[in-house]
């Protein structure tokens, strides 16, 4: 088998390849979603792994071509995402599942997006080394999210979901890097 070609990497490309590098790991996630505009809210724990992907593996290839990418383009970098989470209020399983995120340019490839099991692409910007942003649209909703590392043992995430212009949910998280 021979590799892809490499491609020289964007800053942004550079830049999201460490961040995933420094994100690898297992996480514990504690999760705080407000539903808008009754305020309804709900309390989520996850346990999250991540693991980073290089550039032609198998499940970068895969996500490509879900995506209709050509054979001739490679996604740069990525990462594979697994979580269980529970509902804290009630006791009970939440969900459980996994995701894939790959990396060309400005934009984030995902094989699933929040609100469907279909693949979705999020366009993604640093305003600093440690914190990204996304947005991500589809069927009429707008997922505006941002991510940051804070030192090694830490992230926070923030979540707004808007439709037709209106804020409809905001999640609020704090991701805790555990042993396992």
């Amino acid at each position: 088998m021979t590799s892809p070609p490499q491609i020289l990497q964007t800053a942004e490309e550079l830049q999201i390849a460490e961040f995933f590098q420094e994100s690898t790991g297992n996480w514990r996630s504690e999760r705080r979603y407000y539903t808008l505009p009754e305020g309804e809210t709900k309390e989520i724990e996850s346990i999250i792994a991540i693991r980073f992907l290089k550039q032609g593996c198998d499940e970068l290839q895969k996500l490509a071509k879900m995506h209709d990418l050509p054979a001739s383009v490679s996604l740069m970098c990525g990462a594979a995402v697994t979580w269980e989470s529970t509902d804290v209020l009630h006791g009970r399983k939440e969900s459980k599942g996994h995701t894939l995120f790959g990396v060309l340019g400005n934009t984030l490839y995902r094989d699933r997006g929040f609100a469907t099991s279909k693949p979705v692409t999020a366009k993604y910007y640093f305003p600093n080394p440690k914190t990204l942003c996304l947005r991500t649209e589809y069927n009429g909703s707008v997922f505006e999210e941002e991510l940051k590392l804070i030192g090694s043992k830490y992230r926070t995430r923030q979540s707004i979901i808007s439709r037709a212009g209106e804020q409809s949910m905001i999640g609020q998280y704090l991701e805790k890097r555990i042993e396992i």
